[in-house]
């Protein structure tokens, strides 16, 4: 069985979004026992998430983008790339030609 280990050091990429999240929450002027209490999760579990803690679940994440009305942010995260050469693979579609009156 392969174990996988997460660092618990901190990432700039983690820490911005969890100051993002904060900002989202400070905007709706909700205070954090409410906003965890709505999220599903402790008030420490949505503190981790707002200095950016890499061992939030990823489903909390989720859960934030939902009810903050964003859950298309999270269809971001490793959106596919597009590839010209890939655009260009694709047969195109034919129409047939349309007679004229």
């Amino acid at each position: 069985m392969m174990e996988i280990m997460v660092s618990t050091d901190k990432h700039p990429p983690l820490i911005r979004l969890g100051a993002r999240l904060r900002a989202e929450r400070l905007a709706r002027n909700e205070p954090q026992a409410r906003f965890a209490a709505r999220l599903g999760v402790s008030v420490p579990t949505l503190r981790r998430m707002e200095q950016g803690d890499p061992t939030a679940q990823i489903g909390h994440w989720l859960a934030a983008l939902e009810l903050l009305g964003r859950p298309a942010d999270f269809e971001a995260l490793l959106a596919p790339r597009y590839s010209l050469f890939d655009a260009a693979a694709q047969p195109k579609s034919r129409q047939r030609a349309r007679s004229r009156p």
